[in-house]
């Protein structure tokens, strides 16, 4: 029986929204695995838009939800619409908008909070046990959605992972092509573009984060 898979994404683009290549990589795969998937995103404004080609931030606002629908090619709903009883686990793919949108990380660092429908959500999955998949830098909100003593990795940044742990993580070092897992909250986390130099090296973390997470959803199998 397929396993019925929520991906939350945080935009368009790695600078402001959802890592294109890390969302594609994890949807291809559930793809290849069989699973059923459904996306979702905050229907809420963007921090900023940021110009892909320059770098230069522009003078315009653009909308999580109508952003992230590029990548689902429009399959996608609000994340207010998501239901933890209506899945088995889910993913959530990097990218600044991680830090941004999905959260405020990049602004506020240890201080920061996470969206509110966001947190909702992933809170659910993680009292209800379910599995998890956190990818890049998306495992910076571990601590707020488990609580302190998880234990995650966003590959080997010595300054991030300092964040983390003051916020209650329990950080660990982990190279392009593995995972972490952590046992006890069926979450597992990898670095993908945090570390990789090249879009197969962030599949082949990402690809082995997929496969873990739907191993974990067939433990309470008959």
């Amino acid at each position: 029986m397929s396993k019925k898979i929520a991906v939350i994404l945080s935009g368009c683009g790695v600078y402001d929204g959802a890592e294109i290549h890390e969302s594609v990589i994890t949807l291809l795969r559930l793809d290849q695995r069989g699973a059923q998937v459904q996306c979702f995103a905050p229907n809420i404004s963007q921090l900023h838009v940021i110009n892909h080609l320059t770098g230069d931030e522009m003078p315009e606002s653009r909308n999580v939800l109508v952003e992230s629908a590029r990548i689902a090619r429009g399959n996608i709903k609000d994340i207010r619409e998501a239901n933890v009883e209506d899945f088995d686990a889910l993913i959530v793919p990097g990218g600044f908008g991680a830090a941004k949108n999905l959260s405020n990380f990049a602004i506020e660092g240890a201080g920061c909070t996470v969206q509110p429908d966001v947190l909702a959500l992933t809170e659910a999955f993680a009292e209800a046990g379910k599995p998890v998949g956190l990818i890049c830098i998306s495992p910076a909100l571990a601590a707020k959605i488990y609580g302190p003593g998880v234990t995650c990795t966003i590959g080997n940044d010595a300054d991030t992972a300092a964040v983390m742990n003051k916020m209650g993580a329990t950080h660990t070092d982990c190279v392009v092509s593995d995972i972490v897992e952590d046992k006890a909250r069926k979450l597992v986390s990898t670095p993908a573009y945090m570390l990789a130099q090249s879009i197969s090296e962030a599949a082949s973390g990402i690809n082995k984060l997929v496969d873990r997470v739907l191993e974990l959803t067939h433990e309470n199998d008959e």
